[in-house]
Parts: C-alpha cells; structure tokens; sequence
C-alpha cells in the first residue's frame, strides 16, 4: 500500500508512519515545518517536504492519513479531497490497526505518555511482548514506536482531543485523569467526562479497566444536572464490566486496589512498596524520576499484573525504565547543576512538575523557562499559570506557541507575568535565554511547555555544560 501522511512531524503521525514503514509499505509526507523526528523520518527512508504543495504528492496514493491538526484550508488537503482518494483521519487508522489485537489503550489529559510507555517496556522484556504506538519518544526504545508482529498486545495510547479515543474499543482501558482540556472540542467539563465515560464502556467485557480513584466519570450530582439540562437520562456507571473487572489506583491515600507506601528518594531515585491486591512487593525502584511518576508506574503496575506479568518482571522493567524524552526528562545531572525538560503545559502538570523537583532537591534555585501552549489556554488558565509558575525562584518567559490557533486580542505570555508579584520575572526570546540562564547562576533549570521550546532545550544544555 502507498499511505500518504498530511502533518506526519506530529508524534502519533509519525507512530503510524513508522508502523507501516517497518510492515513493508511505502510512506510519504508532508509537515510544514522540518524537526528532528522528520529528520528521523527522512533518515528511515519516509521522504517529507514542508511547502504546501500538491505537486509534490507523490504518485499512486493508497489512503491519506490526516491529523486535525492540518486545517482544512492547506492546499494540499483540499486537493487530495478534491481527487476523491480515501482520507481517513488517524484516530480511524489506530483503531483499524487496533482491531484484532488485545489492546491496552491508556487515556486521560495527563499521565497517558509514561502510562503507556512504562507498560510497554514491562511487556517487551516478557514473554509477552506488545506492539506500541506512544505519545512521545520513549528513551529505552529511542522511538514513538514498538513493532512485535508474533504479539497479540498492542499498547496504545488514546488521545481524548477531537474524541480521537471513541475510535477504540480495548481489551484493556486505562484512565488516569480527567482535568478540564481541550474545552476547545468540547465546550464543556461534562462533554468531557460523557466522552471519557463512553471511552470507558468501549472496553471488552472479557478484559478489564484500571481507573485512576476518585476521578468524576460522571457522579450523581452530575447526572441530575444534566438531566434538568437535556431531559434524557444517563446511566452514572462508566462502563459495563463486573466490579471485579475494574482496578482503581492511587499514589495519594489507601482506598484503591493499587497503591504506593513508603515513597523514598534517594539521590535523585525513588523507592517504593506497591500494595496490590495479593500483597506487597517491597522496594520497587524507579530511577531518574520524578515523584508524580510514582503515580504512573503503580497504574502501569496494575494493567501487566492483571495481564499476568510477575513480580520479578515487574521489579525488572521499572529499574531498567529510562522515561520518555520531555517527561521529567534529566539533560544534565551533576552535584552542581540538574536540569530537567518537561512537557508540562497545563497548570496542573506544571504544579506536579515543580512539586517533584522540590522533594528531590530540597533548598535548591531553581529556574524555570516556560513557553504557554495555545492562546485560548492562556487566556482560560491565566490565573492558575501564574500562581504555579510563581512558586519559582526565577521565571523566564518565552512568547506563546499559537498550534493550530489564531492569535486572540489581549492574549499573551505578559498577561501571566502581570499577574506574579515577583521581581525575578523575565520575558525573553529563545536567544535571550541562552545568555540569561547562565547569569542566574542556577542550581536546578528546568524547561516547560508544549510548543517549540524542544529546539531550545539542546542548545541550552551545551550553553549551561559550557559555562
């Protein structure tokens, strides 16, 4: 088959286009702008180009494969349409590959990317095994992508935006959180759980859910709300399997089915016991990591356990688990300087973020570079950023990476200053913070932010290796 990738440079794009690269196909691409993974891409033999231009479409097109991420108004869109080749989004290609496989599809609005990164790992040094389509760069595969064709495990990570998710229907679901995001699609909180519930029923009545404790798939009070809203009544069960087919875990109290005890840092490494329910398994090890991936490697825990993965399987693939690029993702790590690069971009992953390395370096300056993701979350979340970001000791501030948005008046990264009562508050281009950073004479930096900032990131560790 001859597939065609409009916006192939995304992460879960580029996933797809490996996978069917490594299968025998031929694959092309376009993205507007070149990044190290089209670099990569180009490098596994997928050519890309990065003008809007259907001349460079290459001949025989099979199926295109599109993101929503690509407007509708991109040239070459609107011609691949007009030819009238099948265009399938990549939401509907995951849940073809998916199909016929045991799936384990890992969703919530953040965790989803270490969830399913740190299962994947675990099976893959099992006799197991798993195919894997990953939201990020996972540092023990170096790739978005695992290919295991003797497997029937294909992990998979779904992602709730424009309901791509409700493409899936798993053997096993997971739902690590359900924060207010992408209100964008949805217009409101209760959009987004109805989605996440429907999600969650999609499960395979033979398999099993793991769902983070205490999350809101639509609770009673929810429910009578909707109700005087729409005159139609909802179930206010989030899924259709016995009680004993559905695992709750936690890192924070006791009353799940899963959960950590005795949480330890020890020079940057975290230790801890997992209380399961049949028994404890002491002295699990998580190195180079970060304290709220404590949560995320006891939810992973929970899914290969319950797929059968043993505790010496378990202890092995956590120890050996070197994370995902961008996630709590350690560039430099001496006595005297750390720093940390991290995809966080919503208030909430920024607090865990700057929570994690005040337990593991207690005392110490840290400074912070962020770059706000999206003019409308800018504006929605203005307070919530700065209250977060001022918990810093210094704060640098790049302009706001727009996506797929237009600018909207009034909105931008000096909103979010405005509102921190600091002195130690600075609003800088990306060449700006090259020299700034060093001046601060740092002992912790670490780097946040969704967009472009990823470019930045290796150009200031050799800047701070060099100073």
């Amino acid at each position: 088959m001859n597939y065609y990738f409009l916006g192939i440079g995304g992460i879960g794009m580029s996933a797809i286009a490996r996978y069917f690269k490594q299968r025998g196909d031929t694959v092309a691409g376009y993205d507007r702008t070149e990044s190290e993974l089209t670099r990569q891409l180009v490098s596994e033999g997928i050519p890309v180009h990065y003008s809007d231009d259907p001349s460079q479409i290459p001949d025989g097109v099979d199926l295109v494969v599109y993101t929503p991420a690509v407007p509708q108004e991109t040239l070459e869109y609107q011609y691949l349409q007009q030819k009238g080749l099948p265009m399938r989004k990549r939401s509907q290609v995951l849940g073809e590959l998916t199909a016929g496989k045991k799936s384990v599809a890992v969703a919530g609005t953040h965790g989803k990317t270490s969830i399913s990164s740190l299962i994947a790992h675990i099976l893959h040094h099992t006799d197991m095994g798993c195919s894997a389509f990953l939201g990020g760069i996972s540092k023990n595969f170096n790739s978005n992508i695992l290919v295991d064709n003797s497997s029937q495990y294909m992990v998979v990570e779904a992602d709730e935006y424009d309901r791509s998710f409700l493409q899936l229907h798993p053997f096993c679901s997971v739902v690590s959180a359900t924060d207010s995001d992408h209100l964008d699609i949805y217009g409101t909180r209760q959009n987004l759980l109805e989605a996440f519930e429907q999600f969650a029923s999609q499960t395979d009545p033979e398999g099993f859910l793991v769902v983070k404790q205490g999350l809101p798939l639509i609770s009673d009070d929810d429910a009578e709300e909707e109700e005087h809203h729409h005159h139609h009544s909802h179930s206010t069960h989030s899924h259709h399997l016995p009680t004993d087919r559905v695992y709750t875990y936690t890192a924070q109290g006791i009353e799940a089915d899963y959960y950590p005890w005795n949480v330890r840092n020890y020079n940057g490494n975290i230790y801890f016991d997992l209380r399961t329910p049949h028994g404890v398994i002491y002295d699990l090890e998580l190195p180079n990591s970060s304290l709220y991936n404590v949560e995320n490697a006891v939810a992973a825990a929970a899914v290969v356990m319950s797929l059968g993965v043993d505790e010496h399987q378990l202890r092995y693939g956590l120890r050996t688990y070197q994370g995902v690029r961008r996630r709590f993702d350690y560039r430099i790590k001496t006595p005297q300087l750390v720093m940390i690069d991290d995809y966080a971009h919503h208030p909430q992953e920024i607090a865990a973020c700057l929570q994690s390395i005040r337990y593991l370096y207690p005392g110490k300056r840290v400074v912070g570079i962020f770059q706000p993701h999206l003019y409308s979350r800018t504006r929605d979340f203005a307070d919530q950023f700065a209250q977060v970001l001022s918990t810093l000791d210094e704060l640098i501030m790049l302009p706001i990476y727009p996506a797929r948005e237009k600018p909207i008046l009034g909105v931008t990264s000096s909103m979010i200053l405005r509102k921190i009562d600091s002195l130690s508050k600075y609003l800088c281009t990306p060449d700006q913070v090259l020299q700034l950073v060093p001046a601060l004479c740092p002992e912790v930096v670490v780097t946040m932010g969704a967009g472009d900032i990823d470019r930045l990131v290796p150009r200031l560790q050799q800047v701070l290796l060099d100073s």
